[in-house]
C-alpha cells in the first residue's frame, strides 16, 4: 500500500466481528470489514480474528511490515460473567495475630452472583501466615483442588505492603501446572474484602482468556504481522496479551469502552453522553471536560477495584420490538427482531408486504406478544424502533439505519389502522416511549456528574445511532450529533487507542518520595504493556478523602510525528466555544493566555442584588485546547501565567492570595496547571508543600524559561 503505515482495529462482538484500517498519519479509515463472530469455530473467535485480518490485509494489498499498531477489542470477558461460563476458584486466604479473624472472614467472599441462577463457585481455606510451610500449602491447595478449584487466588492481609507470602503460594500452585494470582497483583489499595473479590473474578477469566489469548497472539504471528498485538481494556486503552494473561479482568466491559473511546478521539466531545445503539440495547456513556467517566465497576452487585468506564447498558435500540394493548402502544423493546428471528420492516421491499395484517410474536417462553406485520405471501416482519424513527424522518439519507420507505409506511399503516389512528401517530408514540426510557438514565448521569445542560451534545454511535439520538434531541432541547463512521466506531476506538495503565495504592499523607516511587512504578508497569517510554505521559492524582495515591500513564506503542487526529482550530472559533461553555456573550469573553497546547478564556459579569446596591463581579474562566475541546471550564476562578523559573516566587505568592486561613488551619485552592500539552490535576493536595512536591516532579525537564498557566479556585 505505498508504503503507508497502517493501523488496525478489531471489534469482536457478539454477533460480528469488525474491524477497519486506518492511516497512521492522517487517520483516515482506509477500509472496514464486517463478518460472523465464530463462537463455534475449534479455535473459538481467534479464527475470526484471523480471517479478518487477512480479509483487510488481502482487500487493500496491505503488507505484514506496514502494520504498526494492531489491537481488538472483546466481549469475550463480559460475556463469560454473564452467561456464568467461568473457572471455580480456591482462595488461600492468610493472616496473623489480631487481624486473623477478620482475615479469615473478609479472604472468604462464597459464591457470587453473575446473574439469574448463574454463580461463580468459590471454596476458600485459612493459613495462620505463622504457619505457612510447603506442607500446610500443599494440604490447602490439594483440598481446593479435590473441592473443584481450577484457579487458585492467594490472598493475605497488608500484601499490598508485602505480597512475599502470596508469591509462595501463587508459586506452588503454578509448580502443579494450575493456573494462580494473588490479591496483590490485581490492587494496591487497603480493604481486604474486595481486593479478594476482584482477584476471584480476575481468576475465573484467567482459563478461558489464556486459550483465546494464544490462539489470538499465534493469528497475528501466522499473518507475519511483528507489531505487538495490543487488547482493549475497559478503561479506554490497550494493553499488551501477556497483561492480558495476568488480568484478563481488565478486558470485561472492553467493547463498551471502545465506542466511546472511539467517540472521543474521533469527534472532539468537550462535554456530552455518548449512545452506542446496536440491534438491541445502547450503552450510554458520559465525557466531561474531554474525558470519559471512570468508576469502579460491579460485577454481580458487589463492588470491585475494577476501576472502569461508567457504562449503563438499556434494552432499547433499532431493533427494538412493538407492545400494544388495549388499543395503544404499551411499550419498546426489551426484545428485539434479532431475538425473534424476524427481519426488519423497514429493510424489506415493498413486494414483501402485500395485503399486510398485523400478527403478534411472543419471541421467548414467558414473554409478552410484540406486534407483526405478515403479508398474503407469508411473509413476517418485526414492527421496530428502526421503522417508527424512518417513517418520522429521523434517519438522514445515506444512514446506517435508513430503510426502505414504502415498506416501512406499509408496515406502519397497518398498525396504525389496527389501533385506529394515523401511522405517523403510532410510530411518534413508540418514539416517545424510548426516548422517556432512555432519558430516565440520562438524567441520573446528568444528575451524577453534574453536567451542564445547556452546553452538552448527545452524541450517536453504533448502527442505529440515528434511529434514537436525533428524535431524543428534538425532543429533549439538546444538541446532537452522529458521530463520523457511526457503525465502526468501536473498531476505530480500537485502532487508535494509546497504551495505558493505571496504579492505586492507600497512602496517608502522600510524601515527594511516595509520589516519586509510584511514577518509577507506573512508568515499569507501562513499559511492561507495550508502551515506547519516550511516549509515556504520566499524571499522579491524589485522593486526599480516601488517602489513595493515583499514577495513570498513557503512552503509545510506536514513536509519533503528532498526536492522533490532532487538528487546530482557529483562536476566533476556539473563543465562540469558550462563550458557549461558560454561557456568556462571545464579545465579552477574552483570550487572555496561551501556551503550548493551551487556550484560557476570560468572561467578567456584574451580578447585582438587593435592588442593585450590592454588585459582585463574577470571572468565568475557560481552558480549551488546541483542538477546541472544553477541557475546564468555572465560575470564581482566578488565573496567572508565569514562566517555570518564577514557580517559587509569583505562582507561590499567587497561591498564598488564595489561600483561605483561619485558626484552625489554612486552605489552598484548588489548582490546575497547564503548561506544554500536559493539563496537571492538584485538586487532590490538601497542603502547599504537597502541591509544590507533585509539581516539581513533574516539570524537572521543563526547562526554566517555559511558559505555564495556573487557575485556582476554593
Amino acid at each position: 500500500m505505498n508504503n503507508k503505515q497502517i493501523r488496525i482495529g478489531i471489534d469482536v462482538g457478539g454477533t460480528f466481528t469488525d474491524a477497519v484500517a486506518i492511516d497512521n498519519e492522517t487517520f483516515e479509515v482506509l477500509s472496514k470489514v464486517k463478518m460472523p463472530t465464530t463462537h463455534h469455530d475449534k479455535r473459538g473467535v481467534a479464527s475470526g480474528i484471523v480471517q479478518i485480518i487477512q480479509r483487510v490485509m488481502s482487500e487493500n494489498a496491505i503488507l505484514p511490515g506496514d502494520i504498526k499498531f494492531i489491537a481488538h477489542g472483546t466481549t469475550q470477558a463480559t460475556n463469560a460473567l454473564l452467561e456464568g461460563d467461568v473457572a471455580r476458584v480456591g482462595i488461600v486466604g492468610m493472616g496473623t495475630g489480631l487481624d486473623a479473624r477478620s482475615a479469615r472472614s473478609e479472604t472468604n467472599v462464597a459464591n457470587i452472583e453473575l446473574a439469574a441462577g448463574k454463580y461463580l463457585t468459590t471454596y476458600h481455606k485459612f493459613i495462620d501466615s505463622k504457619e505457612l510451610t510447603a506442607a500446610t500449602i500443599d494440604e490447602a491447595i490439594d483440598q481446593l483442588l479435590a473441592q473443584g478449584a481450577e484457579v487458585i487466588v492467594a490472598s493475605e492481609a497488608y500484601s499490598v505492603d508485602d505480597p512475599a507470602n502470596e508469591l509462595i503460594v501463587m508459586e506452588a500452585a503454578r509448580s502443579r501446572g494450575v493456573y494462580a494470582t494473588g490479591g496483590h497483583e490485581i490492587s494496591q489499595l487497603y480493604g481486604l474484602k474486595t481486593r479478594t473479590r476482584t482477584a476471584v473474578v480476575n481468576a475465573s477469566l484467567i482459563p478461558k482468556m489464556m486459550e483465546t489469548a494464544n490462539m489470538t497472539e499465534q493469528a497475528v504471528k501466522e499473518a507475519g504481522i511483528t507489531s505487538q498485538l495490543m487488547i482493549m481494556r475497559c478503561d479506554g486503552g490497550v494493553m499488551s496479551i501477556d497483561e492480558v494473561r495476568k488480568r484478563p479482568i481488565l478486558t470485561m466491559l472492553s467493547g463498551l469502552a471502545a465506542g466511546v473511546a472511539g467517540a472521543l478521539m474521533y469527534e472532539k466531545i468537550s462535554d456530552g453522553i455518548f449512545f452506542e445503539v446496536g440491534g438491541t440495547s445502547v450503552d450510554i456513556s458520559v465525557i466531561k471536560n474531554g474525558k470519559v467517566m471512570i468508576e469502579n465497576a460491579q460485577v454481580g452487585g458487589h463492588k470491585t477495584y475494577l476501576r472502569s468506564l461508567d457504562v449503563r447498558t438499556l434494552a432499547v435500540a433499532g431493533g427494538s420490538m412493538i407492545q400494544i394493548g388495549g388499543g395503544k402502544i404499551t411499550d419498546v423493546g426489551p426484545r428485539s427482531a434479532h431475538i425473534a428471528g424476524l427481519e426488519y420492516e423497514c429493510f424489506t421491499g415493498k413486494e414483501n408486504l402485500e395485503q399486510p395484517a398485523i400478527g403478534l410474536v411472543s419471541p421467548r417462553e414467558g414473554d409478552p406478544d410484540y406486534v407483526t406485520v405478515r403479508s398474503a405471501g407469508g411473509h413476517e416482519y418485526a414492527l421496530t424502533l428502526a421503522g417508527a424513527a424512518n417513517l418520522l424522518n429521523h434517519v438522514p439519507e445515506e444512514d446506517y439505519a435508513r430503510g426502505n420507505m414504502e415498506s416501512t409506511r406499509i408496515a406502519w399503516q397497518a398498525l396504525g389502522a389496527h389501533l385506529g389512528m394515523s401511522a405517523e401517530d403510532a410510530a411518534r408514540a413508540a418514539i416517545d416511549i424510548a426516548i422517556r426510557k432512555v432519558m430516565a438514565v440520562v438524567n441520573q448521569m446528568i444528575s451524577d456528574y453534574e453536567l451542564d445542560t445547556g452546553f452538552i451534545t448527545l452524541v450517536g454511535g453504533g448502527g442505529s445511532g440515528a434511529v434514537l439520538v436525533p428524535a431524543m434531541a428534538a425532543k429533549e432541547g439538546f444538541k446532537h450529533q452522529i458521530a463520523n463512521n457511526a457503525p465502526y466506531i468501536s473498531t476505530i476506538g480500537v485502532g487508535m487507542a494509546m497504551v495505558r495503565e493505571q496504579i492505586e495504592k492507600t497512602v496517608v499523607g502522600a510524601t515527594e518520595r511516595d509520589i516519586k516511587l509510584i511514577r518509577a512504578e507506573i512508568m515499569e508497569k507501562i513499559v511492561q504493556s507495550g508502551a515506547n517510554e519516550a511516549t509515556v505521559d504520566v499524571t499522579i492524582e491524589i485522593d486526599s478523602q480516601r488517602n489513595i495515591l493515583r499514577a495513570i500513564a498513557t503512552g503509545s506503542t510506536e514513536l509519533r510525528s503528532k498526536d492522533l487526529a490532532s487538528r487546530e482550530v482557529p483562536v476566533n472559533e476556539l473563543m465562540l466555544t469558550a462563550a458557549e461553555a461558560l454561557g456568556q456573550p462571545a464579545d465579552k469573553t477574552e483570550l487572555k493566555a496561551a501556551s503550548g497546547r493551551w487556550f484560557l478564556f476570560e468572561s467578567s459579569e456584574i451580578k447585582k442584588s438587593m435592588f442593585g446596591l450590592v454588585k459582585k463581579k463574577l470571572s468565568h474562566i475557560g481552558v480549551l485546547d488546541r483542538e477546541g475541546v472544553v477541557r475546564f471550564k468555572k465560575t470564581n476562578a482566578y488565573h496567572l501565567a508565569f514562566l517555570k523559573k518564577n514557580m517559587a516566587d509569583r505562582f507561590a505568592s499567587f497561591l498564598e492570595e488564595n489561600t483561605i486561613y483561619s485558626d484552625a488551619n489554612a486552605t489552598i485552592p484548588k489548582t490546575f496547571v497547564f503548561y506544554k500539552e500536559k493539563m496537571l490535576d492538584l485538586t487532590g493536595m490538601q497542603t502547599k508543600e504537597q502541591l509544590f512536591s507533585i509539581l516539581e516532579v513533574e516539570t524537572q525537564l521543563l526547562e526554566d524559561n517555559s511558559e505555564m498557566l495556573a487557575v485556582v479556585y476554593q
